[in-house]
């Protein structure tokens, strides 16, 4: 498929992702939902990729949703929107997120849905949907709360606040902040070390851990130990076990 408003690019087991309308601080409109659709699909379905990244081109990373479209948006349209967030988070395969710019509204939402967030230094993160008089619809008032606590999630919310990299790192909502020309080697250079490990047992924890996201902690340590044993009968666990003794690094093939 031929994209216009994302770049899908493959390279040693490791898929990118480019949020690219520029001109319009790449912004979702319609057609960029489905096209980065389209492209998630693709990672899942390809074996041969370990790990997503997603960052933007330009000044942003997401700047939210398209304003344009929100004129002709009713109430039902709203329900078939494509949420990528969702998307993001369902895949069984570590997403990092590489926040260049401006991840505002539904961009913040989509990076807080990644496994992993590195920001550069010229990061800037919100949900302004308050400043439309509308609230955020793509998880920002779920998964922002998760990540932060209640209390600064309300901040953010509530006051439609756009704070800087380093503020967002000292509240946990990022993993790490990077100065803007490493960024990309930086995200890189985790998605290496994530996609030399078992991609099965990858795919278990990520399970686990957002089930026990979604739960109490009970039925939380209940999963974890239903996918622990699933992991103990995987053909990496006998690989892993084996190299551990022999003193090697291990050949992981994904099941």
């Amino acid at each position: 498929m031929a994209y216009d408003n994302i770049i899908y690019e493959k390279q040693d087991n490791i898929a990118v992702i480019t949020f690219n309308r520029p001109e319009a601080m790449n912004a979702l409109n319609i057609k960029t939902r489905a096209e980065f659709t389209e492209a998630a699909r693709d990672v899942e379905n390809d074996d041969t990729i370990k790990v997503l990244i997603l960052t933007g081109s330009g000044k942003s990373f997401v700047a939210g949703s398209d304003i344009k479209e929100f004129h002709a948006t009713t109430s039902f349209m709203a329900h078939n929107i494509v949420r990528l967030g969702s998307i993001v988070e369902k895949l069984s395969k570590p997403v990092i997120a590489a926040v260049n710019g401006f991840c505002l509204g539904g961009g913040c939402e989509i990076a807080m849905a990644c496994d992993l967030i590195i920001a550069s230094e010229k990061a800037k993160f919100g949900q302004p949907e308050i400043n439309l008089g509308i609230i955020p619809g793509g998880g920002g008032t779920q998964r922002l709360q998760r990540l932060i606590g209640p209390c600064r999630a309300k901040e953010l919310i509530f006051t439609g606040d756009i704070i800087r990299a380093e503020e967002a790192d000292r509240i946990g909502l990022v993993n790490r902040v990077v100065p803007m020309d490493e960024l990309m080697d930086a995200a890189k250079e985790v998605a290496a070390k994530i996609a030399a490990k078992s991609s099965a047992a990858l795919k278990l924890a990520k399970q686990a851990i957002n089930k026990g996201m979604q739960t109490s902690l009970q039925d939380g340590l209940d999963y974890e130990y239903e996918m622990y044993a699933l992991a103990l009968s995987l053909e990496d666990k006998e690989e892993g076990v084996s190299a551990f003794l022999e003193k090697r690094k291990p050949n992981f093939v994904g099941r």
